[in-house]
């Protein structure tokens, strides 16, 4: 049997709860997926899969599903810790050839920072099986622009979600991002 996902999206959401494991299913809600038996797959992105909208992913999939994702996560109970959950993405300019997904979980980092970083490692993973010579001590937006000068990766971006931990740290608060293949 062949399992090579040929779409994927991108989903987020955030949960608060007195427990845990409530809090990270709360999170599954907001993004959509908590209908599904989700198996964590590690960073490739396979080739000629195409990313679709949350909305048409969503319309794919069935309740009590197998579904591949790769998630990042990340959860609190102290009050007001930042925590964020990061995909990132990095596809080549051929599509028959494979890309990278990332996943990047943090405390104390702002959605913005960890979203770039995802975004960053990906990029920097592809590059790296490319042959794309960088600078690693450069900023990310310096290789950014080298990445795609170089004509072999066409497009990167993530997909962050963040928040603070409840005020009264009595709340669990979880936080996901998640890349979630259809298969066909």
């Amino acid at each position: 049997m062949n399992l090579i996902p040929r779409k994927v999206f991108f989903t987020k959401g955030v949960g608060l709860h007195k427990d845990k494991l409530a809090s990270f299913e709360a999170a599954l809600r907001q993004a959509g997926i908590e209908k599904q038996n989700l198996v964590y797959v590690s960073s490739i992105l396979p080739p000629l899969c195409t990313t679709i909208t949350k909305t048409q992913g969503l319309k794919l999939l069935h309740p009590g599903q197998i579904t591949f994702c790769v998630m990042a996560r990340s959860e609190t109970s102290e009050p007001n810790r930042l925590v964020s959950a990061a995909i990132g993405l990095a596809v080549p300019k051929d599509k028959e050839a494979y890309g990278y997904l990332s996943e990047h979980h943090a405390h104390g980092e702002t959605g913005k920072a960890s979203g770039e970083y995802a975004e960053d490692l990906a990029a920097t993973m592809l590059a790296t099986t490319l042959g794309v010579p960088f600078d690693p001590e450069e900023a990310w937006d310096t290789r950014k622009k080298v990445y795609r000068a170089s004509g072999h990766i066409f497009k990167t971006k993530n997909i962050c979600q963040s928040a603070e931990g409840h005020k009264s740290g009595r709340l669990w608060t979880t936080v996901i991002s998640a890349a979630v293949f259809i298969m066909e």
